[in-house]
């Protein structure tokens, strides 16, 4: 499950960031971007980014009917926090090539599973939507056509 991944990669590269002040990154990378320290990054890579995947996480398990919106908001919650952090540090790692492409990833299930696009496996729009899961009411699904 991608969101694990995720959950898992935030909740602990948070937690690493906090405890090691940066987990070796000179705070050089910093300079020039809104924080003096990497505090605030690894609290909003923790909290925010491995707490909204982690929500999505647990809400897929119990299959709850919001879990699919939840998975929707951590996966661009994933991608927005790449594209912050490529831009305060004004460069690029593999790992945040890895992380950016399973944010994409995560939202692509999520837009499959609903039946808004085609999946590999063919679902796509008027396809059956994914087993313990509800279409949006505001989604508008043509039969056939």
């Amino acid at each position: 499950m991608v969101a694990s991944f995720n959950a898992l990669s935030a909740v602990g590269g948070g937690a690493a960031v906090l405890l090691t002040n940066g987990l070796g990154m000179p705070a050089s990378m910093l300079k020039g971007g809104p924080f003096a320290s990497f505090l605030w990054p690894g609290i909003i890579l923790l909290v925010v980014v491995g707490g909204t995947q982690s929500l999505a996480v647990g809400l897929l398990l119990a299959r709850r009917p919001s879990a699919l919106a939840w998975t929707a908001v951590a996966g661009f919650g994933m991608i927005i926090w790449i594209f912050v952090e490529t831009g305060i540090i004004r460069g690029l790692s593999w790992l945040q090539a890895l992380y950016f492409t399973t944010g994409v990833i995560e939202v692509a299930l999520v837009l499959v599973l609903l039946g808004v696009i085609n999946g590999p496996f063919g679902a796509g729009p008027g396809a059956p939507v994914a087993a313990g899961f509800t279409r949006p009411a505001s989604t508008s699904v043509r039969d056939g056509r």
